[in-house]
């Protein structure tokens, strides 16, 4: 046996042992992009760079054989920063969105792509199960907001955009018309307890989010009931108060304490409030500079003074969010409000550091060319943008194809790879090395495995694997250096050189360059 350590975990290993495979001894995660199990290393990515403490020199884990008495760095800043550096590298040539623009367009960042897929394949409970992650609203935004989303849609750039808005609704109405209408589960009580100010969208989408964290919830009102704004605002043409009602019914149901017809007037008021509370949450709308000074708050240009990242005020325990400091806003901005600031109160009542919500990372294509657009769209449903007739909705067929006008522009793999998920790991900045980059296409429109080879970071894998399989075509690379592009031999097709192993190519690709035309089904069967 032969004795290694990595960072300053020792371990032993049989001889022809790589560094590798001793880090998965010691339950070490060492990132890899181009290695499989199985297959010999090309160490073509260099993610899994480590040092050698005796000898200074930095190495590929995958392939570097054990030496005995070696020892390994791999947690230093040195080594995360290489892995970095190699990492931003890739995604300089990475030709891809993590998540589609629609997603970027809408305050509340909803995975609108993955509701879409949901509505075209006929599942709606899946798809209200998607659309209340980021909206606690959904029946309300559908008939009350100026639909962002759709302005931000990628399709509006050939013909008109996917009718996103009028299919939320089409969901969320089915869904409240159902004999058993969509409840989140709700994690077991923590025993905090969280008041809320104010009970308009930013207070109902807070209380929502935050009984599913498992935390009690008293939303504090001075009118009669919940609603705030919404009462007010639109008509009841445009928001019947029936789906008003219906909608608040669902976030009440979860086991949201309430008290109508008070009010926060003074400063011993809030403080009794913070009292008995965990934590405060002020939404209560447009509050004018006197009311805020009576609180015992400083005031800012629009409310009470805020971290913009967590909400929270200088009292601490007592955020505010919504109208209340931003003057005036969206609805769907207000929902968003109580989603994100549900977050930063579950990490301060949680004993964890506050941050605020998270951001995600994506890999962003940006501005696409009339011919990149068309790309797109080919891989399309050809429907025409319709929406239902006023005091109608969508039927099945006409909703599913409507939402496969979608083009799909996220990443199937979103949250699955791996690429994404290091860059995460390692705070990759994905425009770090930003150049030209090469056109986006798909090859094999008509097959079952489709190619992007703007995600392809040349990992040999899929090569290696049909080359195993002795597949009769298989996959090889053409050309050289920088221009080095992987094609099917003798210009043959996906379905031709794949016959075999298309699902463990597809599963071996760590970028989601090789996927399946239609994710749910996999491969043809032969």
């Amino acid at each position: 046996m032969l004795n290694i350590t990595i960072d300053d975990q020792h371990v032993p290993v049989p001889a022809g042992a790589t560094i590798l495979d001793a880090a998965e001894q010691l339950g070490i995660e060492i990132p890899t992009l181009c290695f499989l199990r199985g297959y010999e290393p090309s160490t073509s990515c260099l993610v899994c760079v480590v040092r050698n403490r005796q000898t200074g020199q930095y190495v590929p884990a995958c392939a570097t054989r054990v030496v005995d008495g070696m020892q390994i760095d791999n947690a230093t800043a040195e080594v995360s920063a290489m892995r970095r550096t190699a990492l931003e590298l890739l995604l300089s040539d990475h030709v891809g969105d993590c998540l589609a623009p629609c997603y970027f367009a809408c305050p509340a960042h909803m995975d609108i792509p993955l509701m879409l897929r949901q509505i075209g394949q006929h599942q709606i409970r899946d798809a209200i199960a998607t659309i209340k992650q980021d909206i606690a609203l959904p029946a309300v935004l559908g008939r009350v907001c100026p639909k962002p989303c759709e302005k931000g849609c990628r399709r509006n750039a050939a013909d008109d955009p996917v009718a996103v808005c009028e299919l939320k609704r089409y969901v969320a109405d089915a869904d409240l018309a159902s004999d058993d209408p969509y409840r989140p589960a709700c994690r077991p009580d923590t025993g905090k307890r969280i008041a809320i100010v104010g009970a308009g969208p930013t207070g109902l989408a807070a209380a929502y989010y935050l009984r599913q964290r498992g935390h009690a919830c008293t939303l504090i009102d001075q009118a009669p009931r919940a609603g705030g704004r919404l009462r007010r605002e639109p008509g009841p043409d445009e928001l019947p108060a029936d789906v008003l009602d219906a909608e608040i019914d669902q976030i009440l149901r979860l086991g949201v304490d309430t008290r109508w017809n008070t009010r926060l007037a003074t400063q011993a008021d809030l403080e009794q409030l913070a009292a008995t509370s965990d934590a405060v949450l002020l939404a209560c709308g447009v509050t004018d500079a006197a009311q805020i000074q009576a609180w015992g708050l400083p005031v800012a240009r629009r409310g009470p003074e805020i971290d913009r990242n967590t909400y929270q005020t200088p009292r601490a325990g007592v955020f505010a969010a919504g109208n209340l400091v931003r003057g005036k806003a969206l609805v769907v901005r207000s929902t968003a409000d109580g989603k994100e600031v549900a977050q930063t109160i579950d990490q301060y009542v949680s004993g964890r550091e506050v941050r605020g919500p998270a951001r995600p990372f994506s890999s962003r294509i940006h501005k696409l060319t009339s011919e990149e657009i068309q790309e797109f769209v080919s891989g399309a449903g050809a429907a025409c943008h319709t929406t239902p007739a006023p005091g109608t909705s969508y039927h099945g067929e006409d909703a599913a194809d409507q939402s496969n006008r979608c083009l799909a522009c996220g990443c199937v793999a979103h949250g699955s790879c791996k690429l994404e998920r290091y860059a995460i790991m390692y705070q990759a900045d994905a425009s770090r090395f930003d150049g030209e980059r090469r056109p986006y296409e798909v090859i094999g429109r008509a097959a079952a495995v489709l190619f992007e080879p703007g995600k392809c970071i040349k990992c040999e894998l899929c090569v290696k694997i049909a080359a195993a399989a002795r597949e009769p075509l298989g996959l090889t690379f053409v050309g050289r250096g920088f221009h080095v592009e992987l094609q099917v031999p003798f210009g043959g097709a996906l379905d031709q050189a794949l016959t075999r192993v298309a699902a463990e190519c597809v599963a071996a690709c760590p970028t989601a360059a090789l996927h399946f035309r239609d994710p749910h089904a996999g491969p043809h069967t032969q």
